[in-house]
Formats: structure tokens, C-alpha cells, sequence
């Protein structure tokens, strides 16, 4: 290789790394606002199981709006939000809307989106339960969403 091509290479390389790290700071606020999504959802219950914490994981590993977040950062907010759950029901639902409202103030189309995480994670079990269903018409409500246009 030309020592053109080796700089035209690096030049490439550092440039898509800089695209790559722009996307998820940009993006960081949908983040939180996913992890509260699914925190609130697991919460469903009054208890976040290892199986909710799994499939959110898993979730967020396939999901193209969430594959792009390095794990180890999807799993310190998805715990960030967890914790205030499980500490407090109503500091972690205050949390979560926050997140959330701070996700779509920044990106307002990103309210439909972030009631379609949440019911792929209320669907991932193969049971979306009334306390799922319950929790993600609260969340339509919040950012004013008719539950019926997601057959909720």
C-alpha cells in the first residue's frame, strides 16, 4: 500500500470513528429516554426481574435505534433508571418521564418511537400484561399520544 492510500486510509478511518462518536453523543438524550421507557416497563410489576433486565439488554443489542450505544453504557442507564425503581416507585417514574421528556423535547419525532421500544419490551416475554399495557398508555399520555393508534 502507497503511502497515499495508508494516509487516505487513517483520514477514512478517523472520520467514520468521529461520525460514529458525534451519532451517540447526539443521540445520548434518546438514549436516557429509551432506558427509562424500559425501566418503567420492567417496573410494570413492582419488580425488575434478571429475565427484564436480559431481554432490555438483548433488546437494545438488535434494536437499530439502540445497537449504535456501546452495551456497557445501554447497561449503566438502563440501571441508572432501574435503581430508581427499585428504590422508589415515584422517584423512578419522575426520573423516566424526565429522561423521556428531555429525549423528546430534542428530537420530538422520537415520541412514537420510544412507545414502540416500550412495547417491544412489553412484547419480548410474549406476555404484555395489563400492568405493561397500563404503564405504556401513561407513557402515551405523557407525551401526548393516542394509546389506540398502537393498539393499546
Amino acid at each position: 500500500m502507497s503511502f497515499f492510500n495508508k494516509v487516505k486510509s487513517a483520514i477514512s478511518g478517523a472520520a467514520q470513528n468521529v461520525s460514529t462518536e458525534i451519532a451517540k453523543h447526539k443521540n445520548k438524550t434518546f438514549l436516557d429516554g429509551a432506558m427509562g421507557v424500559c425501566a418503567w416497563i420492567a417496573a410494570a410489576d413492582g419488580d425488575i426481574s434478571s429475565e427484564e433486565k436480559q431481554k432490555t439488554i438483548g433488546f437494545a443489542s438488535q434494536s437499530e435505534a439502540l445497537k449504535v450505544f456501546d452495551q456497557n453504557l445501554v447497561i449503566e442507564r438502563f440501571t441508572y433508571f432501574a435503581d430508581k425503581f427499585q428504590f422508589d416507585a415515584s422517584i423512578g417514574k419522575g426520573e423516566a418521564l424526565k429522561a423521556i421528556e428531555q429525549a423528546v423535547a430534542k428530537d420530538p419525532s422520537s415520541a412514537r418511537l420510544l412507545v414502540l421500544v416500550g412495547i417491544s419490551i412489553g412484547k419480548s416475554d410474549g406476555d404484555f400484561d395489563a400492568d405493561e399495557k397500563k404503564v405504556l398508555v401513561e407513557l402515551c399520555s405523557a407525551l401526548n399520544l393516542n394509546p389506540s393508534e398502537f393498539d393499546i
